[in-house]
């Protein structure tokens, strides 16, 4: 769906005082998602320490950031747009920064030369994430298309399984190279790729805002 009829579509629902009706199913798969992304919290982080991977341990946080953006989502289905869009600047605001701690931490790591990575250890808690993350992907593909905050989702999901796959090619590239290099550089693209679904949020946030401020100003008008 093109994003400016999406945008109109969501300004034509906001000229009505009561909120937006929830998709069907919507709830139950977001439930889904956050037991999911919880559960691989706790896992990666403590098999990125074992590990000592910040390629894992930056996977562990994102699924933190995702489990946290699954709650918030929960919490804010069926409210007002105003409410929907503050969520979805908040979860923004949270993958930006991750995403730069990630990045100073790879930077930080890449002077001091830490010890290398266990990359059993990352190949296979990087497949376990991702079989997690096509699971979560495949559940939210049909609400893709909703406004800012259901996007955000989206995209969280999406951006997940990206990393796994560099996660599991960081642990090949360790344990062929010898080196933590691979790890390093996949956990700083992993942070560039969290900061630009970020950037994208943001701004879809700011496209159904002016959107709806138009809407009312054509409400009034008539």
């Amino acid at each position: 769906m093109d994003r400016r009829a999406m945008v109109g579509g969501m300004s034509a629902s906001c000229g009505h005082s009561h909120p937006p009706p929830t998709q069907p199913g919507l709830r139950r798969v977001l439930w889904l998602a956050l037991a999911g992304n919880a559960s691989m919290f706790a896992l990666e982080l403590a098999s990125g320490l074992q590990a000592q991977s910040l390629a894992l341990w930056a996977d562990a946080i994102d699924f933190f950031a995702d489990a946290m953006a699954y709650a918030i989502t929960l919490a804010v289905l069926g409210s007002s747009l105003r409410a929907r869009l503050r969520a979805a600047r908040f979860k923004a605001l949270v993958m930006a920064a991750l995403g730069l701690w990630v990045l100073g931490r790879a930077l930080w790591q890449a002077g001091t030369g830490e010890a290398l990575p266990h990359a059993p250890t990352m190949g296979v808690v990087g497949l376990l994430a991702l079989v997690v993350n096509l699971g979560v992907a495949w559940l939210l593909y049909r609400f893709r298309e909703g406004d800012a905050n259901l996007k955000s989702v989206w995209l969280c999901s999406r951006n997940d399984a990206i990393g796994n796959l560099a996660v599991m090619a960081a642990a090949a590239g360790v344990f062929g190279s010898g080196s933590a290099w691979p790890d390093l550089l996949v956990a700083a693209l992993m942070a560039l790729l969290g900061m630009s679904a970020a950037r994208r949020v943001w701004r879809d946030t700011d496209a159904e805002n002016r959107a709806h401020g138009q809407g009312q100003e054509q409400l009034h008008m008539h």
